[in-house]
């Protein structure tokens, strides 16, 4: 299930009124005109100094008004996630800032994809949902500024932790680089757009929501290795949030001029990016961010998405340490070796502690604490991951894997296995320990927490006191950007703006982060009676998608829509 790129025919693309054209501020003191790609340059659709965000009424006057005319229609051929091919015909608005008073426009800009024709039938987009995908990947800089068409923002390296080194800061791959660097296992190294299905192929959820009949947002966003030509780190947290939802502003703002249903908003995301998808749905219209966004000059508008698809998000930081030490901590390195005993030992015993004050309740398991945790995830995810799987496979299929994983069980149709065979199963861990809050400072976690003209900090204490003192404390603003950047965080507090409905999703053998972090949000979310539709996939590696349609079919249930044609 692979998407074609955009393939534009100069011959068939038919310009509409002009965009204003302005510099481009890059963030170390340059400035360009125009964008490199296509011959496109960044709208002035939201140059000057006015509108100044802090209350949340909606509505976009000057600056930050969506011109709905000034587009470039454009015609491609998009395989759908059934393998189908469809000639699209659609309008592309071209590399939008968000904010009135933008820090970096090459991040602070968005895409907008409106589809009009799809095989020759005019498509009223009018209702549709908005999917906001952003290609996020390892807190890294995002960028649409030189995308050519649906789907072409830049997706950025993988999630950073411990030994194995936090993603390269230098230049970002292009999408299709990001795509042919994904590894042999089926996983993934950027964000994003950058998943791959059952088959091994690409999939991209712009595209085929484009194909699918919704309108499309792509949103860029500053990363954590932005640096400026004073040595100033100025994509840090909680940057990369602050933008997301000042583009959320921007479209909510522009509800009757930008097309599609702008209180049908929904999120998605991958890695990091999936993180941030989750954070957007949990953190809806909270004033901790007003400040954040009253600087950029954010529209005064809603911040609030109406759903929520995350897909192995790397988050609730603060914790993760502690919670990949307790499911991955037993296994093995890829080099053979086992990480440090003490120091695993140490942070998983600490789970516990942390597991027990998230007072999580699961039906048939009553409280879920660190001593039934695996048995919850067992039952809940693997087993019925493991079943759906062997299900689909003919029988002598079916009958060769059971061979050669003879740890499962297969009586009634349905498999089973106990946790420690299933770790045995994955087989080598991703990360060193600690994973996230590396001691040497190397994660890119580390560096998504750095400040000023200071690199990279510690963000646990764990990990502070053992490389100094042992009653070091963390700085004063650490705590308050922890928050920001977690999930959790507005969960626990049940904010009332949060998505109600959430697609969650990972991959069984993905040990970027601990499968606890995932049942973890799921769950919160449950217990706070919210619709949740979360599924791990057996044997996928991190980045799996193995069902995008399912995904596009559900995001037309939760909203209500019913495609209609154009009169």
């Amino acid at each position: 299930m692979t998407s074609v790129d955009v393939a534009v025919d100069v011959g068939d693309i038919v310009k509409h009124r002009a965009v204003k054209r302005r510099s481009v501020v890059l963030g170390i003191g340059a400035t360009a005109g125009v964008a490199a790609a296509g011959g496109f340059a960044l709208s002035a659709q939201a140059s000057g100094e006015s509108g100044e965000s802090g209350t949340k009424a909606s509505g976009a006057s000057g600056a930050l008004a969506f011109d709905k005319d000034a587009y470039t229609e454009l015609t491609t051929t998009i395989t759908d996630a059934a393998g189908d091919e469809h000639e699209v015909k659609y309008h592309f608005y071209k590399a939008i800032t968000y904010v009135t008073k933008p820090v970096d426009e090459k991040y602070q800009s968005l895409n907008v994809s409106v589809p009009v024709e799809i095989d020759g039938k005019a498509v009223d987009a009018t209702s549709a949902p908005i999917l906001l995908a952003n290609s996020v990947g390892g807190y890294m800089p995002s960028s649409v500024a030189e995308a050519t068409g649906v789907g072409g923002g830049e997706m950025t390296g993988g999630p950073g932790g411990g030994a194995t080194g936090g993603a390269s800061a230098s230049a970002a791959p292009s999408a299709s680089a990001s795509a042919s660097g994904s590894t042999g296992s089926g996983g993934v190294q950027s964000g994003g757009n950058a998943m791959v299905d059952a088959q091994g192929e690409m999939v991209n959820l712009g595209k085929l929501a484009l194909v699918t009949g919704y309108v499309v947002v792509e949103p860029g966003a500053r990363g954590r290795t932005l640096v400026d030509s004073d040595g100033t780190y100025y994509g840090t947290a909680p940057a990369a949030i602050v933008d997301l939802k000042a583009a959320v502003r921007y479209v909510r703002a522009n509800k009757g001029r930008i097309p599609g249903n702008t209180d049908r908003i929904v999120s998605s995301g991958t890695s990091a990016g999936g993180a941030l998808s989750a954070l957007l749905g949990a953190s809806g219209d909270s004033p901790l961010y007003d400040k954040y966004l009253k600087e950029l000059g954010a529209a005064d508008a809603s911040d609030a998405v109406f759903a929520s698809g995350d897909w192995c998000p790397i988050t609730d930081l603060e914790h993760a340490d502690m919670a990949y030490e307790w499911n991955w901590g037993a296994n093995k390195l890829s080099s053979g070796s086992l990480v440090d005993r003490t120091v695993s030992k140490e942070l998983s015993t600490a789970f516990a502690e942390y597991q027990a004050s998230l007072k999580l309740k699961a039906k048939g398991f009553g409280t879920v604490t660190a001593r039934n945790l695996d048995e919850y995830v067992v039952k809940t995810y693997l087993e019925p991951s493991a079943t759906k799987y062997l299900a689909a496979l003919s029988d002598s299929a079916r009958a060769t894997y059971l061979a050669a994983n003879t740890f499962i069980t297969w009586s009634g149709g349905r498999a089973a296995f106990s946790w420690a065979d299933f770790l045995t199963h994955v087989g080598a861990r991703k990360k060193d320990t600690p994973a996230f809050d590396a001691f040497d400072l190397s994660s890119g976690e580390n560096n998504l927490f750095g400040t000023g003209t200071t690199k990279a900090r510690h963000f646990t204490l764990y990990s502070l006191r053992h490389e100094g003192s042992a009653s070091a404390r963390l700085p004063g603003d650490l705590p308050g950007k922890l928050d920001l950047m977690n999930p959790m965080h507005f969960i626990e507090k049940r904010n009332p703006a949060r998505s109600k409905h959430w697609w969650i999703r990972v991959g069984t053998k993905d040990s970027d982060t601990s499968l606890s972090v995932v049942g973890n949000l799921a769950l919160s979310l449950e217990n706070l009676g919210d619709d949740v539709d979360a599924f791990m996939y057996w044997d996928g590696s991190h980045g799996s998608n193995e069902d995008p349609a399912d995904f596009m079919a559900w995001i037309a249930k939760v909203t209500g829509y019913k495609k209609r044609s154009a009169k």
